[in-house]
């Protein structure tokens, strides 16, 4: 059993919660909680190191065994070390590094997300769920946007990275991207443009949604056909982005329902 904070491998997974570089550069992230733990590896992602402590649950000592199986290692540690490695309050009794990769996507996109500079990590791992709930086929993620691995965001994603493919990608790709599909792009813009209602959600769309403080930056005002904007008949400025886009995201899901029905 780790019992000591200041074991190299503690070390390490307090580094890999702070820095986004070396997480890029190493190609791993982490998961805490069994529920998260679980769909990691139900959905075929690899770990290279899992950490437990004695007060884990069956269920979770079964995610264990299973990764140790694969050939993981798998270290005890006390519940003192497990709270200084955990980047939550409350640390689950189980904790994994994972190895990054980027899922394969359809040869014909027609329901893409494109989160603009989303800088709050809670926001967007609310995102990810969302569109992985609505049916996304691919997300994509352009410069400025938070660190789609940090600890905050996968947690808020709630497995969607195991399911959704996330692309890291510029303005340049997107454009060829959008081409090649023939995608219409909508903007979410407050105030602007059709109410998201009256906008033709059946073709084959990307939807952007800009920074929380500055919205849509100029490469995407650029790219979209066409703003769309939310009513807000009691007067708000504005909506919280994650909100926002769920909206846009499930008006999709309504209008191809009925056109399907």
């Amino acid at each position: 059993m780790i019992t000591s904070s200041q074991n190299p491998k503690i070390q390490w997974v307090r580094s890999l919660q702070s820095k986004s570089r070396q997480r890029r550069e190493e190609r791993v992230f982490i998961v805490e909680g069994v529920r998260l733990a679980e769909e990691a590896l139900q959905s075929g992602w690899q770990a290279r190191l899992v950490l437990h402590d004695p007060g884990l649950s069956e269920r979770g000592r079964r995610v264990v065994e299973a990764f140790a199986g694969q050939g993981a290692p798998a270290e005890q540690v006390s519940e003192q070390v497990m709270r200084t490695a955990s980047d939550t309050g409350a640390p689950q009794g189980i904790l994994a590094v994972i190895e990054q990769r980027e899922l394969a996507v359809l040869p014909r996109l027609d329901f893409v997300f494109i989160a603009d500079a989303i800088r709050d990590p809670g926001n967007l791992g609310t995102m990810l769920r969302s569109a992985l709930a609505a049916g996304v086929q691919a997300v994509f993620l352009t410069p400025g946007t938070v660190d789609a691995f940090s600890p905050k965001v996968v947690r808020a994603a709630m497995g969607a990275h195991f399911r959704l493919p996330l692309l890291a990608r510029d303005w340049t790709d997107i454009q060829a991207q959008a081409q090649r599909h023939s995608w219409k792009i909508f903007l979410a813009a407050a105030g602007e443009g059709l109410a998201y209602t009256q906008a033709d959600f059946c073709q084959p769309l990307a939807l952007i949604i800009g920074g929380e403080a500055q919205g849509a930056g100029l490469f995407a005002r650029n790219l979209a056909h066409q703003p769309v904007h939310i009513p807000m008949p009691g007067g708000a400025e504005s909506l919280n982005a994650a909100i926002a886009s769920a909206i846009l995201m499930f008006e999709v899901v309504r209008q191809r329902s009925a056109t399907n029905a």
